[in-house]
């Protein structure tokens, strides 16, 4: 049986509902080189980002996905301490985000090295916080592959053939994708186990045809961000184009940002359910899509 794990345990579909599959507790995006990097007192992002959870459970959400990876302020301990104090689970990534944003170790880590890495969180827990995770995030650069992301994928991909876990990554131009799909069925794995986060920003529509035609999830996670007249026509026209089985829906929101003081205002993960979901069932989209939408695609894309 399929199980989503989460930060207060493994859950099964029938435990869950709508899945937020892209936003962030905390982030920092500051280089991780940098004085104070990823530091910030629990405490303080819980009093900060638990009203947001809050929010979003008195919306019928049941879980959120942590985007924050390895180089941007993966701070599994932080989402524990959010989720304990609101009692709601966070699904947690390990993994690696692309240059310059790559740890020092990481840079210098054998494909053996990271695979292991990746296995470890993935089966006993990340870190010492006993919160396994779930899946592996990744990045790419917007003009192509470095060789260090590209050592990062491969390493991505044998975890992941090893474990079932999905592989989703911040990467901005479809045939970016395409290469980082190649990679990973030459690895072994299949493309039908990634996720193109940040689809909606490669402007060529046929692309995401492309990439949804290779067996990847495609991802419209600005939702929020633009203006709903720009958004809900690209949802419908995804499923007018039959996408509707491999496309996940997210705000990219949050999030506590340590290097503003009081980790900064954050920005609510509600906008899905109180604006662009309304929108869609007025264009005709029926019950059963939304529900695909919102609680199978998304539970499907993250279990193993």
């Amino acid at each position: 049986m399929k199980q989503l794990f989460t930060t207060l345990g493994p859950m099964t579909k029938d435990q869950l509902g709508m899945i937020l599959p892209h936003e962030h507790v905390f982030v920092d995006l500051r280089t991780p080189d940098q004085p104070g990097y990823a530091e910030a007192d629990a405490g303080a992002v819980v009093a900060l980002m638990a009203p947001q959870i809050e929010a979003i459970k008195a919306q019928g959400i049941t879980a959120l996905v942590e985007c924050s990876t390895g180089g941007v302020g993966l701070r599994v301990d932080l989402d524990l301490a959010v989720s304990k104090a609101t009692n709601f689970p966070i699904v947690v990534p390990t993994g690696n985000y692309r240059e310059p944003w790559i740890p020092e170790w990481v840079s210098k880590a054998s494909e053996a090295e990271l695979e292991a890495a990746m296995l470890r969180d993935l089966n006993d827990g990340v870190g010492d916080t006993g919160v396994r995770a779930a899946w592996i995030k990744i990045s790419a650069g917007d003009d192509g592959i470095t060789p260090i992301e590209a050592r990062i994928l491969r390493a991505a991909a044998r975890a992941g053939k090893a474990t079932g876990a999905v592989i989703g990554s911040h990467t901005i131009k479809g045939r970016v994708v395409m290469d980082q799909l190649d990679i990973i069925e030459a690895e072994g794995y299949t493309a039908s186990r990634f996720i193109s986060i940040h689809t909606q920003a490669e402007p060529d529509f046929e692309m995401h045809k492309v990439v949804a035609g290779r067996g990847a999830w495609v991802e419209y996670d600005n939702l929020g961000w633009v203006p709903d007249e720009e958004s809900v026509p690209r949802i419908l026209r995804a499923l007018e184009a039959g996408l509707g089985g491999q496309l996940l829906l997210s705000h990219d929101m949050g999030w506590f940002d340590p290097a503003l003081p009081g980790g900064g205002v954050p920005k609510p993960y509600t906008h899905l359910v109180e604006s662009v979901l309304p929108k869609l069932r007025a264009a005709g989209v029926d019950e059963a899509t939304i529900v695909r939408l919102t609680h199978d695609n998304p539970f499907a894309a993250f279990a193993r």
